[in-house]
């Protein structure tokens, strides 16, 4: 079939996760930049949130495709005997 809208969807979030948390890491002791926060710094969060989700969602569209997938068999199950 087509692309799992997960899989792109996932890894869009899983590099934007990344960059804002790695800003966020290398920003954390910058205290004038997140004063409008009221201290909270929002990039290291909020990356770390996107990053989860994007692996979340990347995860679950590869699962997805191995179970749709009739010609190729599962990991799991390729040493497995057919049954008659």
């Amino acid at each position: 079939m087509g692309l799992d809208i997960r899989i792109p969807l996932g890894l869009i979030f899983l590099i934007i996760g990344g960059l804002m948390s790695v800003y966020g890491l290398l920003t954390r002791h910058a205290a004038d930049l997140y004063a409008k926060s009221m201290g909270i710094n929002l990039n290291l969060s909020w990356g770390l949130l996107m990053f989860v989700f994007g692996a979340m969602m990347f995860l679950v569209g590869r699962r997805q495709k191995w179970q749709d997938d009739p010609v190729n068999p599962r990991p799991w199950e390729e040493h497995q005997a057919p049954r008659h």
